[in-house]
């Protein structure tokens, strides 16, 4: 790709940014403005800020790079992030806006008043939104990485000054306008690019099968590798060799390499002839295809399966940057309304990642050698069309992609910074909101740098696992069970939630190293979310004399309509010391 096209087109992204956060600062007048845009943002704008932060890398780059590598079985992670939103609207959306809270903990207090379940449910917003934004940051250094060759944590630090910057400044009516603008700027940087590959490839001579199982190189290749890795055979492979493969220097050397798993050293050159397929490959001193999620799903298919359907359908509720954004509607139908809106939007953004997925199986399957599969929508149109045309597709697609960072960085930090302030820092002021977005950054920012990169996809499916596991009990049986009691709520999330945690901190870590244990913990939702509800039911069953007073009341305004004259939950009253809704912030509004 050629970085005199793709850098301008990546600062003219955050640029444009920052200008459009701008104007929702000078329209930013009051605390309610910062926190929740005064609950007056209307279904189209909030359904297309809603899908704009929730495109997140996984989906503009991690899917087609998924379906690169392992095929059509990765076309359940669009299919599922797509119906979490279904299950949003039919249990959560509208008795969630009309709690009236801000945050999810503000949602916890006010269904069972306890601080300490507010506590907890505060402490997993932090957790769940870090493990999401790290993603979004490494995912964002890779693409700068591919632009230009700069540092991997270069793009990281680029996004977290912009969205340090346009958070820290309007809050969220200024975040509301920056991702209803970058949901279209991302729809158009990948459907345009799209329809000029699919005419390639349809006027290939030989286009051959986008799903083949496994990707095949259609050409003679030379793969030049990065970081040493392992191969592992099914089958013998005969392939020239300039490097060092299983302690041996080959100098353009063809080896016919047995079936069983090969290490191959940092810097060699392998050439494959054409029609050879494309090895399975993994990163590590030894055998590092053991802890990959990738291995489960081909020892386990069907767990691995259902486990991904599972976290994704019941993750999204749980996900803090997408809750917060209910709170903005300005009444249930408006909540509700809202939902259907992002089915459609985001529907329609999931036809297009399978289709870089697909065509880089037939155009560039040596990124799964290299460990750049999640490049490949950043790749494609250079190599299928290359040119001015292709460069210029290519910057497009880039743009996007530093457009999905910053619109779901800003929404995560948006969500984490809300909950530091409210519950970690020692006041609950605009000033104290902005040193709180600070540090709602700098821990994943920090991270980043440390944790080894698992595919974008895979990691913020891990996210979802956790989310699915806290927070979509704590908010369907909240919602729709009277008898959920404080001791029950505190400890179905531990449980669930907890344990989800500990199998994601397993798999990033690369334990275990194989077989059925490791398959349980690459695929937590399986077991944690179960785990999760039942806790929660039987422990409230077991603590009947715990069901706060006044449940049936807040349980009547979760569930009847605004007109019928109910009210809202005023959570922000339960609060000491913050200042109301309608007062003016001050430093948040010029």
């Amino acid at each position: 790709m050629n970085p005199a096209y793709a850098i301008p087109a990546v600062a003219l992204v955050a640029v444009a940014t920052v200008l459009v956060g701008a104007f929702g600062l000078r329209v930013s007048r009051t605390t309610s403005d910062f926190y929740v845009a005064s609950r007056t943002v209307g279904p189209r704008l909030n359904a297309a800020a809603i899908s704009g932060e929730y495109l997140s890398a996984a989906s503009f780059l991690g899917i087609a790079g998924l379906v690169l590598v392992q095929g059509s079985d990765m076309l359940w992670y669009p299919v599922g992030y797509t119906a979490g939103y279904l299950v949003l609207l039919l249990f959560v959306a509208a008795p969630l806006r009309r709690s009236g809270a801000y945050t999810l903990p503000d949602f916890a207090e006010a269904r069972l008043a306890s601080q300490a379940v507010r506590r907890l449910a505060g402490a997993f917003v932090v957790g769940v939104g870090w493990l999401y934004l790290l993603p979004q940051l490494q995912g964002a250094g890779l693409t700068l990485t591919v632009l230009t060759g700069a540092p991997d944590r270069l793009g990281g630090v680029i996004v977290a000054v912009v969205v340090i910057a346009i958070v820290a400044a309007g809050g969220m009516r200024s975040i509301t306008f920056v991702q209803a603008f970058q949901y279209w700027l991302k729809l158009t940087a990948l459907l345009v690019p799209a329809l000029f590959l699919v005419l390639a490839w349809q006027g290939d001579g030989a286009p051959g099968r986008a799903f083949e199982e496994p990707a095949a190189f259609r050409e003679q290749r030379t793969v030049r590798v990065g970081d040493t890795l392992t191969l592992k055979l099914d089958r013998p492979l005969t392939v020239t060799v300039d490097g060092t493969v299983d302690g041996r220097a080959l100098d353009g050397t063809r080896l016919r390499l047995p079936t069983g798993t090969h290490r191959i050293e940092a810097g060699t050159g392998l050439t494959f002839a054409e029609g050879t397929p494309v090895p399975a490959a993994g990163r590590g001193a030894d055998d590092a295809l053991s802890p990959s999620r990738a291995e489960s799903r081909t020892e386990r298919p069907l767990y691995a399966t259902y486990g991904l359907i599972l976290a994704t359908f019941l993750g999204t509720m749980g996900l803090p940057h997408v809750v917060v954004r209910f709170y903005t509607s300005p009444h249930g139908v408006a909540a509700r309304r809202t939902t259907v809106a992002v089915l459609g939007l985001i529907g329609a953004f999931y036809l297009l990642p399978p289709v870089y997925g697909a065509l880089g199986r037939l155009y560039a399957p040596e990124l799964t050698l290299t460990g750049d599969a999640d490049a490949a929508a950043l790749l494609l149109p250079d190599r299928m069309i290359g040119g001015v045309g292709g460069d210029l597709l290519g910057a497009l697609v880039a743009g996007g992609a530093f457009a999905a960072f910053l619109s779901t960085a800003s929404g995560l930090t948006m969500a984490v910074a809300g909950v530091l302030t409210q519950d970690v820092l020692p006041s609950r002021g605009v000033p104290h909101f902005r040193l709180g977005t600070v540090l709602a950054m700098a821990v994943p920012l920090a991270a980043s740098a440390l944790v080894g990169g698992l595919p974008v996809a895979d990691a913020v499916g891990l996210a979802f696992a956790v989310s699915a596991s806290s927070f979509c009990p704590l908010l369907v049986l909240g919602i729709w069970w009277r008898r959920l009691t404080p001791p029950g709520a505190a400890a179905g999330m531990l449980v669930g939630g907890g344990s989800a945690l500990l199998a994601v901190a397993a798999t990033m870590g690369g334990f275990p190293d194989g077989g059925t244990l490791h398959a349980l913990l690459a695929w937590p939702a399986l077991w944690s979310v179960p785990l999760g509800f039942l806790t929660m039911v039987l422990v409230s069953l077991a603590t009947p004399g715990r069901v706060p007073a006044g449940t049936a009341a807040i349980l009547a305004r979760f569930h009847l309509p605004e007109e019928l004259g109910t009210g809202e939950l005023r959570t922000e009253e339960l609060r000491t010391g913050e200042r109301r809704a309608d007062e003016p912030c001050g430093e948040a509004a010029p």
